[in-house]
């Protein structure tokens, strides 16, 4: 008795201490959840938006620094970087319209395109939202200990890997949450960046007559040197180069579950915001490097370079450079938000497809993907080692399976219209953005694996091709899984009953089994006739017990928790009526939650009070050649129910179900 009362203060003191970290689980049952855990469109801005607007950072830096000394062409690159935001925005747009409960590349190419691009879409987008928050983290790292002695340097690598460990634990916590930690961030380099563009503009219209003149004589010089071909060389590369730029933009349509209803009028208003804040700063910074004569300087950024040409005449434009660098550097911690946010939500909608272990679907109390959090933190973490926080070696590896999603979703949105063109009365207007959305994209990817691929990039590619054979295995395993399955469901499912019927309540007095069961199946049905079999004549009642799981495939809104209950309430039904119709006294028990194990542990504690002589039963899969990652696979629920209720006096019998694989 005393190590039970220990274990049990243990237990206490542990979920105090998760609680205090993590924070208190949701209530599921609440009928204002989704409102109060939705995002309206600034915060969708912030949460989401970031990592576009923080690629302000290095993409048009990058871009600009490849002109070398024909910057007379930013002045272009400018405009076209400002019009790719908006068409590809809008593209997005149009994609938001036809998902409204999530857009994302691995959803447009799986409907679009098949499983097969799904799946290898996914998986870029896994691998780049990995590597978003890696260079953000050490972007915001670099950006921040450049104002530190140098002797500090030593420490980047375990600085990025604890604000890693921050972020986790704030996403675990929520993602509402942790978006009103990082807004004031946001907030600042908002205005910050409006003062340095205002300001940058502003104070040289004067020079933009000399802009125009430099542009002529320029491209007049160049025309003769390098001809039409060079010149577009010339641009394309730059342009591409430039690339990171685009990165943050497919988020919002990814994102759309956890935007405030309507989802789809939310999620335009969020692109809208995005779009324009993007286009606005990079192609307003092109055209200040051009006005202010920027030149890049060693150990600084271009835009330390701009700041300072800008404020250094101010009474106190040391500090305002400082502090538009600061919130630069920072935004960009903000940015991994999209990699924490998205990325889990990836993962989720492949394993809801049996891409990924089932398991990454799961909510934890609090309603967030934990297991998705902790897998892309890891991750990250191990870039961060592999690498040894190297931005350079880092900034290589990104943007380049960005595109290739980017090139799937409007190759899949094209192929739509183009199919769909009798019954799709928009389709000449739409079309064409797709189509041009494609080949902007897949001419970015083109080149940038060309430019990238000996310098590093193929690294990326192996990584992403590695990902994608896992998934082909995982799903392989679940496909011969569920055909196993299917065989017990076309024995049992619909199995004859045999018996006198009965109508008659449960009986407190009598001998019960207590059945744990999901949906009605054959192997609910195989667990079932085993207790009668080998049971024979003992237990008098049956009470079935049902947990309707809130996971990330039906957490997307009220309608969507009702027609889950009522599908689970169905099939609870049916095991009820089977077992009426052989004459057992049954019962159904129903609650929802996001943890099983815990939900039907208490359930069951409450029916062995119910019932005092019961027994409960589940089922198990069992493989005739147990592996180790079947454990990864297949989440060992009767175990852990077994293992809790065992604890507490309460009998448990799992019975196998046994595959021949």
């Amino acid at each position: 008795m005393p190590d039970r009362i220990n274990t049990n203060r243990d237990r206490s003191t542990f979920s105090r201490l998760q609680r205090s970290v993590f924070g208190a689980p949701k209530d599921v049952r609440d009928p204002s959840l989704f409102h109060k855990l939705s995002l309206i469109p600034l915060l969708a801005w912030i949460g989401l938006g970031a990592d576009g607007l923080s690629s302000s950072a290095y993409g048009p830096p990058e871009a600009y620094l490849t002109l070398g000394s024909h910057t007379y062409l930013a002045l272009l690159l400018g405009l076209a970087t400002a019009l790719t935001v908006f068409i590809i925005s809008y593209a997005y747009s149009r994609i938001i319209e036809h998902f409204p409960y999530g857009g994302g590349g691995y959803i447009v190419a799986t409907h679009m395109l098949g499983k097969e691009a799904g799946v290898i879409s996914g998986s870029a987008l896994l691998v780049d939202y990995v590597l978003t928050i890696t260079v953000s983290v050490v972007s915001c790292v670099d950006a921040l200990f450049s104002f530190l002695p140098l002797h500090y340097q030593e420490w980047k690598i375990e600085t990025s890997c604890a604000l890693i460990v921050l972020l986790m634990v704030l996403n675990i916590r929520g993602v509402k949450e942790s978006i009103k930690v990082l807004a004031p961030i946001f907030i600042l380099f908002i205005a910050t960046h409006i003062l340095l563009l205002a300001y940058g503009i502003g104070s040289h219209v004067g020079q933009i007559s000399v802009v125009a003149g430099q542009f002529h004589a320029g491209w007049t010089r160049d025309l003769g040197i390098l001809g039409w071909v060079g010149i577009a060389a010339l641009c394309l590369k730059a342009y591409s180069m430039g690339a990171g730029t685009y990165t943050g933009i497919e988020a919002v349509s990814n994102g759309l579950q956890i935007m405030r209803e309507p989802h789809v009028q939310t999620g335009k208003r969020t692109m809208v915001y995005m779009a324009t804040s993007l286009a606005v700063t990079a192609g307003g910074l092109f055209l200040c490097y051009l006005l202010v004569n920027v030149s890049p300087v060693e150990g600084r950024t271009l835009n330390a370079v701009l700041a300072g040409a800008l404020y250094g005449h101010w009474p106190m434009g040391s500090l305002l450079a400082f502090l538009t660098l600061f919130a630069e550097g920072a935004l960009l911690l903000v940015a991994a938000q999209t990699g924490f946010i998205d990325g889990p939500r990836v993962m989720a909608n492949m394993a809801v497809d049996h891409w990924f272990p089932r398991r990454f679907a799961d909510l934890s109390g609090r309603l967030t993907m934990r297991n998705g959090v902790v897998l892309m933190g890891i991750s990250s973490i191990a870039l961060i080692v592999m690498t040894g926080a190297s931005i350079s070696r880092l900034i290589v590896m990104y943007s380049i399976n960005v595109f290739l999603t980017f090139s799937l979703s409007e190759f899949g949105m094209s192929k739509f219209f183009i199919q769909h063109r009798k019954t799709e009365p928009k389709w000449k207007q739409h079309l064409p953005v797709h189509l041009t959305g494609f080949t902007l994209c897949a001419t970015i990817l083109a080149v940038t694996v060309s430019e990238k691929f000996r310098e590093g990039g193929w690294v990326t590619l192996v990584i992403t091709a590695a990902v994608i054979g896992l998934c082909g295995i995982i799903r392989g395993h679940y496909l011969r899984v569920g055909a196993n399955i299917r065989q017990l469901d076309d024995q049992l499912a619909n199995l004859p009953a045999d018996g006198e019927p009965t109508a008659a309540p449960a009986d407190p007095a009598d001998m019960t089994a207590i059945q744990l069961v999901g949906a009605y199946n054959g192997f609910g049905v195989h667990t079932f006739l085993s207790i009668q079999q080998k049971f024979r004549g003992l237990y008098k009642n049956m009470i079935f017990v049902s947990v309707a799981v809130l996971d990330s495939g039906s957490f997307k809104g009220a309608a969507e928790v009702e027609k889950l209950q009522s599908s689970v309430q169905a099939s609870l039904d049916r095991y009820v009526d089977l077992s009426r119709r052989l004459g057992i006294p049954a019962e159904g028990r129903m609650m929802m939650a996001t943890n099983v194990v815990d939900t039907a542990v208490e359930m069951c504690l409450d029916l062995s009070k119910e019932f005092p002589r019961s027994t409960v039963f589940t089922g198990q899969l069992t493989f005739r050649l147990e592996k180790a990652y079947h454990r990864l696979l297949h989440n060992e629920t009767a175990f852990a129910i077994q293992r809790r209720l065992i604890w507490e006096g309460v009998n448990v019998v799992i019975l196998p179900i046994r595959l021949d694989m």
